[in-house]
């Protein structure tokens, strides 16, 4: 079976691990600060907190924006449900608007519509395309309310020749095995604002301002320099997986030429990176069963709008275009751990589908 997905590790990060180890010092230090220095000029910001995982990190950049009880942030109801998890932990409620249904990603005028009495925007860069970005800094200025990128799943994308993590006062990355790079589980915050990092770094480490001082209550949600020796090691082959699955998509897409399934798009001035190649089938279950048949690997991101899952079930939205989403889309393996022979047998059987 051609997997969905597959860390792509091998001995750089294992000598990386390795020195880490034998130096003794294996929680927070000199390494985790190196990596959030690499990846804060990679993508423009001028401060990183890096953080144990990705929900931390929203988690942790939405306490630093003075996000709380009785807050409300606008975002979308069509991705992982850490992204509304991480609202609710800072203590505030999901407000939710529809979806560009080309994209997947939360459309500019429903979330405007949708934005009266909203104290930030949380706009999400779904599978690795990046969201209007231009749109909601609009929208967030003429509210006068932060804005925060949500960029899980979209390692070096772009929009309008500016990285993703770069819009926002504040965003996070996660670092889980499968995204386009990896700590082994991890994440981080970006931000330009020297307050938000300064309540953000205190806020991961305990609340600590100094030795045993703590002026707040925070948690542990501090990365290791192992998860970092990790990240250092994946973070200078982040470029050369970029450039694999972006020429994985390529091959797919000219595959799905004949068969009437909607491929993604990657809208013009934006980069898309590929963290999943999602497509739209109108009869799903019957192009994944001819994918399961060809041993080719697949999965629904995501088969239920965050809005219709049990634990928001008090949060209720018309979402019409996320909802005709969760009952089409398919992702199929684009990663860059797919042979060139793994692509060939991947296209043969699309174009073999018959719809």
């Amino acid at each position: 079976m051609i997997p969905i997905a597959t860390p792509v590790v091998g001995d750089e990060e294992a000598d990386r691990v390795a020195r880490v180890l034998e130096s003794g010092t294996l929680a927070e230090g000199e390494v985790v600060r190196a990596f959030e220095r690499e990846f804060a000029d990679y993508c423009g910001t001028d401060r990183a907190i890096a953080t144990a995982n990705g929900t931390a990190a929203l988690h942790a950049a939405l306490v630093g924006l003075g996000i709380g009880e009785g807050d409300r942030v606008l975002t979308t109801p069509f991705s992982f449900v850490a992204t509304a998890n991480a609202i609710r932990h800072a203590g505030a409620e999901p407000a939710f608007a529809d979806v560009d249904p080309v994209t997947y990603n939360l459309d500019p005028d429903a979330a405007r519509d949708a934005a009266a009495d909203v104290d930030a925007i949380l706009v999400v860069h779904l599978y690795g395309c990046p969201a209007e970005v231009d749109a909601f800094a609009e929208l967030a200025a003429d509210l006068g309310v932060p804005l925060v990128e949500d960029c899980a799943q979209a390692h070096g994308a772009t929009y309008r020749g500016r990285r993703v993590g770069s819009f926002g006062d504040a965003a996070c990355f996660s670092f889980y095995p499968t995204k386009n790079m990896t700590t082994g589980e991890g994440g981080i915050v970006l931000t330009d604002r020297e307050d938000v990092a300064e309540r953000v770094g205190r806020f991961v480490d305990h609340g600590r301002v100094g030795g045993y001082t703590h002026a707040s209550v925070g948690h542990n949600f501090r990365m290791t320099n192992v998860a970092a020796a990790i990240g250092r090691a994946q973070f200078e082959r982040l470029p050369e997986f970029v450039a694999r699955r972006r020429a994985n998509a390529t091959r797919l897409t000219a595959a799905l030429a004949e068969t009437g399934l909607e491929p993604p798009v990657e809208p013009v001035r934006r980069t898309h990176v590929y963290h999943q190649y999602t497509v739209r089938a109108p009869d799903r279950a019957a192009f994944r069963e001819h994918l399961e048949a060809h041993d080719v690997g697949s999965a629904i991101y995501y088969p239920r709008c965050i809005h219709k899952q049990p634990a928001y079930d008090g949060v209720s939205h018309d979402a019409p275009n996320a909802e005709r989403a969760a009952t089409e889309v398919l992702s199929i393996p684009v990663h860059p751990g797919l042979s060139s022979d793994d692509v060939d047998r991947v296209t043969e059987v699309i174009a073999s589908y018959g719809g």
